[in-house]
């Protein structure tokens, strides 16, 4: 989860989260554990759901089309993503998402 302002995100890197998120959803609903990712700093499982909704709200926004609901999973406390170091670490690697920022 880069956990960073969809509208500073290539669409490449949107709909690559948007696809994450289903996966960890997914891995949740099959009791697999993700403590490597929570403690890595790369996901948040409190804020799954609000992130999700984020996405889509963008996904939209940029004419894509989005059919495919969050499954229900539980929810707990977990996780802290580094949003503006994944912003900067954003942009070093991807020249789209370094000009949608430069935009925005």
């Amino acid at each position: 989860m880069w956990m960073v302002d969809p509208r500073k995100m290539c669409d490449q890197h949107l709909l690559g989260e948007h696809v994450e998120i289903h996966m960890l959803a997914g891995t949740l609903r099959r009791k697999r554990s993700v403590e490597g990712f929570i403690t890595g700093g790369l996901i948040e499982i409190h804020n799954m759901e609000a992130r999700h909704a984020e996405l889509v709200v963008e996904m939209t926004r940029r004419g894509m089309n989005h059919r495919s609901p969050l499954p229900k999973v539980r929810i707990y406390k977990s996780g802290k993503v580094n949003r503006r170091a994944n912003l900067v670490e954003m942009a070093r690697r991807c020249k789209n998402c370094r000009a949608m920022q430069n935009r925005t």
